[in-house]
């Protein structure tokens, strides 16, 4: 018997990295971050973690304050199988996805109808960067959920990411899919945000851990 109080959050910015994602279950300040979480009102730790690919297509907007003014990750919420964007999921109460919500939202608090998001598959619960809850599916039998931006991708908006911010999901993408450097660097260039702002070498610098030369 299926815990229907569990729920997989998959993450495709900067929490496919557990160490930053675990900040907001526990609370804490994420390396090269600029902001403290304040974590789960649980702060037990996920279940489960498993990588996940969704036929969304990737791409960094906006100016993110936390991430030293620059782009952050968002999906387009239509599917395409034209598209993978990698993500960590995570094996979460349905109370904890509440709080990384109300987190990444800036928000005191936040509920949702879960039922109604996986029978619409998505729906706008905020006006905010990631007020539109998505439905992903279901895996090992538990519901998939992520969040992004309610509107469509608007070229004007559409921002490079900070090199920290880069670092943190590539760290992410080398721990839980396993990714090589030349298969990061393929990942990302064809990315808004990303494409046309850093060089092919620039990219492998930040794999390398050599951001200084961006």
């Amino acid at each position: 018997m299926k815990d229907k109080n569990l729920v997989w959050y998959a993450s495709f910015g900067s929490n496919i990295n557990v160490d930053r994602f675990l900040c907001y279950i526990k609370g804490g300040k994420p390396a090269l971050s600029n902001d403290t979480e304040r974590g789960c009102r649980d702060m037990t730790l996920p279940r489960s973690e498993k990588p996940f690919v969704m036929n969304h297509q990737l791409y960094f907007a906006k100016e993110a304050g936390r991430w030293n003014g620059g782009g952050v990750g968002f999906i387009d919420v239509v599917r395409d199988p034209a598209y993978r964007t990698y993500s960590n999921m995570y094996l979460v109460t349905r109370e904890q996805f509440l709080d990384i919500v109300a987190q990444e939202n800036g928000l005191d608090s936040f509920d949702m109808d879960f039922d109604e998001v996986m029978e619409k598959g998505a729906k706008v619960v905020q006006d905010s960067w990631y007020g539109n809850l998505l439905y992903l599916g279901d895996e090992g039998g538990y519901p998939v959920f992520t969040f992004t931006n309610p509107e469509p991708m608007a070229p004007d908006e559409v921002k490079k990411p900070s090199v920290e911010y880069l670092s943190t999901i590539i760290t992410g993408l080398q721990k839980s899919a396993g990714l090589e450097e030349d298969e990061i660097v393929a990942y990302f260039m064809d990315v808004p945000g990303v494409k046309g702002t850093y060089t092919e070498q620039e990219l492998r610098n930040v794999v390398r851990g050599d951001g200084s030369r961006v």
